[in-house]
């Protein structure tokens, strides 16, 4: 008798199996067209084609142990036999050389069985056998997060949930390689035979598969030290209530929220709150898509996940862009190119939320600077969670203003810059601006009295000493503090067009604000400000004419005056009463009070 064997069934181990069994005498014919596809595949970096000849190599020690005549037949695949190799012309070669030498067929695939049966070729046909269990299954407990197998390493996994687990040893003896190559070639059957198995990345040295829930990445040298397969699993499914939201938070995610960023550390959540969201935002009727490499996320059958087309995640966004979802999920962004993605996706109005790697809130965003311009970032994020031990501990959300950054006092020193504010509280955490030709990322100070605050005040106060009795020093910045005196000592204080305090100023090395050393009982009244020549004109109601009124930027006091009989109070512009009045007026801060 006369058996060809095919590709399929020489990767499946058919062929050797036949021959240990005694079930092949005669010949064996292998076609040339099936050892180039193989050193195609290997060629490519493909482990199947490592393994098909391996197996070739396998076979011809057993045709010489069993006494088999071992032949090649046909010849080398022209490149456009490679190339259509995918809609059957390599395998119809193979059927040609079977029906020219009247020999059985030997194939684990259906179609060239039943092709073969179809012009009268004898066929031995392998059905493949349905897994039930793959081996490294039984490294898996229900609280297990991640199994890590290693050459030379006890088995190793973490059990626990996102943010709390162990690492533990599962066994006492150590992996081998014969054991992790087995399974590696058990996971490249899943690949070939399951429709719910991807090869993610397929190279020799390294490769990522996902396989229902598991995502699988094996690495062997020369990319590892040794060979290596990590598999990993999401053991909680949650949905959004589970993070007990305050009301607004919730609002905010269901109607304004749309340039979303999931921050935390790895292991700590933020693909479990992703899900939760993707499902959140489908229940609510939206149309979602999930942009995914290794596609991961557990979602339900009405989310479609999409990988990279050909390689490219701007392939899949140029898709998308079609597609027309409501929201999308992209996981994760890595490299450049998945910042600029994702910019470029909000700015055409799609609704997104992507997850990121970060150790603190604010590394959200530090990882978009100098990817996009700043003014951009609000635009393109207008939400920054963040996520630690499986829960979320800060909320930001981003506002583009232009002011003068804190820490600076002079009005020229105004210029667009992005506040990150604590979604919650409302309080400003960090400014973002440009200054010179670096782009500055400064926390907004609101600790309190600090021992170098205690050094400064200590030493403004006595170079004031010699001035004033008694001085009440404040530091509320690097470069402002609050001078508090008498009430009927500021005008003396301030001096004549504030020349006394600009003096002060000079000596003190800091910027001075003068403010009554009690607090005023004066009620805040209604005014209108103008500007008429070289002055500013702060009008009032006439009730108020001939009564002395303070004047406030927020809590900091300005100056006192006596309204005249015009309803009025007249303040130069270039003065620095003038300057600080312009600055309140800008921001909306100004006060007027009135006994």
């Amino acid at each position: 008798m006369k058996y060809v064997a095919d590709t399929s069934s020489i990767i499946n181990g058919n062929v050797s199996a036949l021959i240990n069994e005694g079930k092949i005498k005669g010949t064996l014919i292998i076609p040339e067209f099936v050892t180039s596809e193989l050193e195609n595949q290997a060629n490519r970096g493909r482990e199947i084609g490592f393994e098909g000849l391996d197996e070739l190599k396998n076979i011809r020690e057993l045709c010489k142990k069993h006494k088999i005549e071992l032949s090649q037949a046909g010849r080398k695949p022209t490149i456009e036999e490679i190339q259509l190799a995918k809609s059957g012309r390599i395998d119809s070669l193979i059927r040609d050389i079977a029906r020219e030498s009247k020999a059985k067929l030997i194939t684990a695939d259906i179609v060239q069985a039943k092709s073969a049966e179809a012009i009268g070729i004898k066929a031995i046909y392998f059905k493949r056998e349905e897994i039930n269990e793959l081996a490294f299954e039984k490294y898996f407990s229900p609280d297990t997060m991640s199994v890590h197998l290693k050459d030379g390493v006890v088995p190793k996994a973490k059990v626990g949930k996102p943010g709390n687990f162990v690492l533990k040893s599962l066994s006492k003896e150590v992996s081998t390689k014969e054991l992790l190559e087995n399974i590696s070639r058990e996971i490249a059957d899943l690949v070939r035979t399951h429709d719910d198995a991807f090869m993610e990345m397929g190279h020799r040295a390294a490769q990522v598969i996902q396989y229902k829930k598991y995502r699988i990445a094996i690495a062997r040298p020369p990319f590892a030290s040794a060979t290596e397969i990590t598999i990993v699993r999401p053991i909680v499914k949650v949905d959004l209530n589970h993070y007990k939201l305050s009301a607004q938070l919730k609002e905010r995610l269901d109607k304004s929220a749309e340039g979303i960023i999931l921050a935390g550390p790895p292991g700590h959540g933020k693909t479990t709150l992703a899900q939760a969201m993707a499902e959140f935002y489908q229940k609510k009727g939206k149309i979602v898509k999930t942009m995914e490499q290794p596609r991961d996320l557990q979602v339900g059958p009405e989310i479609t996940q999409y990988g990279a087309l050909s390689g490219d995640m701007a392939k899949t966004a140029d898709m998308l862009l079609l597609v027309r979802p409501d929201f999308t999920i992209y996981d994760e962004l890595r490299k450049t190119s998945d910042f600029k993605i994702f910019s470029d996706m909000r700015l055409a109005g799609v609704g997104l939320l992507g997850i990121v790697h970060a150790t603190q809130p604010i590394d959200a965003v530090h990882r978009f600077i100098t990817r996009i311009e700043l003014g951009m970032i609000p635009q393109v994020i207008d939400t920054i969670i963040f996520v630690y031990e499986g829960a979320i501990k800060k909320v930001y959300t981003l506002r583009l203003i232009v002011r003068t950054p804190n820490g600076m006092t002079e009005a020229d020193l105004a210029r667009p810059l992005v506040e990150v504010i604590d979604f919650e509280t409302g309080t400003l955490e960090y400014e973002i601006y440009t200054y010179g030709e670096q782009t500055v990322v400064m926390p907004v100070k609101t600790e309190a009295h600090s021992a170098m605050k205690e050094l400064a005040e200590c030493r403004i106060k006595q170079i004031l000493g010699k001035y004033i009795d008694d001085p009440v020093v404040e530091v509320v910045s690097d470069n402002k503090a609050i001078l508090k005196v008498q009430e009927e000592d500021i005008a003396r204080i301030i001096g004549k067009g504030g020349k006394t305090i600009s003096e002060l100023e000079k000596k003190a090395g800091i910027h001075l604000s003068v403010e009554p050393v009690v607090e005023t009982l004066k009620n805040e009244i209604r005014f209108k400000i103008s500007e008429s020549g070289g002055y500013l004109v702060i009008s009032v109601e006439n009730e108020n004419i001939c009564k002395d009124v303070d004047v406030y930027r927020g809590e900091d006091y300005i100056l006192s005056a006596t309204v005249g009989k015009k309803s009025n109070i007249k303040v130069k512009k270039k003065s620095e009463f003038g300057k600080e009045i312009l600055k309140a007026a800008k921001l909306d801060t100004l006060r007027v009070l009135a006994g």
